[in-house]
């Protein structure tokens, strides 16, 4: 381990710290939310809501290959953080060899199955709607089923170079991937191809920039082998004997449900608009994206910050990990909490970017911004400990966090606040399941912590006997 990535990890300031790596994953998060707006900024040019609806019901899919990145990308960097902090390299590349073959099978599985089922795929979403169908199934085509490899594979090296403290490398990878999309999209919706193809110029887009940043962290890694590094992507004498795919799988699976259940969430929040038509499903697409920009705040922190937290739990140095919590925890719920009044005070301002037209479109997407706003600060300070159960290896607890704050309230929600308040009562849902779900990570944030002060306590009695 480089001696820089070490003064990170154990001996610079605690807040220094924090901000060095999760200022760089923030602003790669926040790059790609703006180019997912930017997607949905160009294709509203169309002033089409049916290219619009087209999009929002393939997000699900395509975030899909997100959960399976975080599925081995998140568990096998919380495995490299822990493995680095026993001072165990071997276990460290095993780990992200692993995570790296792991990572590309599956999506490969999940990319065939994609193209094989679209059409029952793409109606289950939501898209089921003649003049929605066709512009989904080509959109789902070239950014799940051609680019998805592409795609989950450069997400799971993000975090995995991410892991040894290279967080300034990994946000750059990210970030470059976003603006490379935003300057693409008018290219190929408005200049290569014919007009009424836009959303097809948008998935090409969307895809070539993926691909371009899995090839950035394919160089760098390729350049590290050179330098010091535990990322090795090969299996040694003691891979099978070590269990780390074990590790791995049960780090990052809470993340990839939280993920997969998020995707769930928002298929069934699609799936019950469409019942009121266009207008309704276009603004809660709009809403969704703008919404986006706080989880990515809370997203880039909690991820920034897990290679710090498992490095010093690994180590025992239980009495920096909590300053590193405490920081990074009340600095993401305050930012979320910015963003919360933000959304809620300038709802028309922000919507009207994205639908040009002066209609129901317009109206529903700012009432559903506004609604979406209001579990931001809460779902800030879940999403934290989620991350802190992640990289301490407690996954049973991050595992019903992950489930509770997606699919387990908020879609039975969906439906008995749909039936008393039409449309707003399915989008209200979200905002109360975060606020459950916050209550119920302080209770188990605050019994964690107990814990581990009694471990801290007993292992001073030891050192001291010995």
């Amino acid at each position: 381990m480089r001696e820089d990535s070490r003064y990170i990890f154990e001996d610079m300031p605690v807040m220094q710290a924090v901000l060095k790596l999760a200022v760089p994953t923030v602003l790669g998060q926040v790059i790609l939310v703006i180019y997912n707006m930017a997607d949905t900024y160009f294709i509203g040019l169309t002033g089409s809501d049916a290219c619009v609806t087209a999009v929002t019901v393939c997000m699900p899919a395509f975030m899909f290959l997100s959960a399976i990145s975080n599925l081995f990308g998140i568990g096998g960097a919380a495995a490299v953080s822990r493995a680095l902090g026993r001072q165990k390299p071997g276990r460290a590349g095993n780990a992200s060899a692993f995570a790296l073959f792991g990572c590309l099978s599956v999506t490969l599985v999940y990319c065939l199955g994609a193209w094989f089922l679209r059409d029952p795929f793409i109606n289950l979403l939501g898209g089921s709607h003649p003049m929605v169908h066709g512009i989904a199934a080509e959109y789902l085509t070239v950014t799940v089923v051609i680019g998805g490899v592409f795609t989950a594979a450069g997400a799971l090296l993000a975090h995995l170079v991410r892991a040894e403290g290279r967080s300034l490398h990994a946000g750059f990878g990210i970030m470059m991937g976003g603006i490379l999309n935003i300057g693409l999209d008018p290219l190929f919706m408005f200049v290569f191809l014919p007009p009424g193809r836009e959303t097809l110029g948008a998935a090409v887009a969307t895809a070539l920039s993926n691909t371009i940043a899995c090839v950035y962290y394919v160089i760098l890694l390729v350049h590290l082998r050179h330098h010091q590094t535990a990322l090795t992507f090969r299996f040694d004498q003691n891979a099978m004997v070590e269990d780390v795919f074990r590790e791995i799988i049960l780090t990052g699976l809470p993340a990839c449900l939280m993920t997969l259940c998020e995707n769930i969430s928002y298929a069934v929040l699609d799936h019950l608009m469409a019942a009121y038509g266009m207008a309704f499903q276009a603004g809660i697409g709009v809403a969704k994206k703008i919404n986006m920009l706080a989880h990515c705040i809370v997203r880039g922190m909690a991820q920034g910050v897990l290679p710090l937290i498992a490095y010093n739990y690994a180590s025992r140095n239980y009495q920096r990990m909590m300053q590193v919590i405490l920081h990074s925890s009340l600095l993401s719920a305050g930012l979320s909490f910015v963003t919360m009044l933000v959304f809620v005070v300038y709802a028309p301002q922000l919507v009207s970017i994205f639908i040009n037209t002066q209609g129901d479109s317009l109206l529903s997407g700012t009432r559903f911004l506004r609604i979406l706003a209001l579990g931001c600060p809460f779902s800030a300070f879940a999403y934290a400990v989620i991350s802190f159960f992640q990289a301490i290896g407690r996954n049973l607890k991050s595992f019903c966090l992950a489930v509770l704050r997606k699919g387990a309230l908020d879609i039975p929600l969906m439906f008995l606040m749909n039936a008393r308040w039409q449309g707003c009562g399915i989008v209200s849902a979200t905002p109360l399941a975060d606020i459950v779900c916050c209550l119920t990570a302080v209770y188990l944030f605050v019994t964690c912590l107990h814990q581990l002060k009694n471990t801290a306590f007993h292992t001073k009695l030891e050192q001291s006997s010995a």
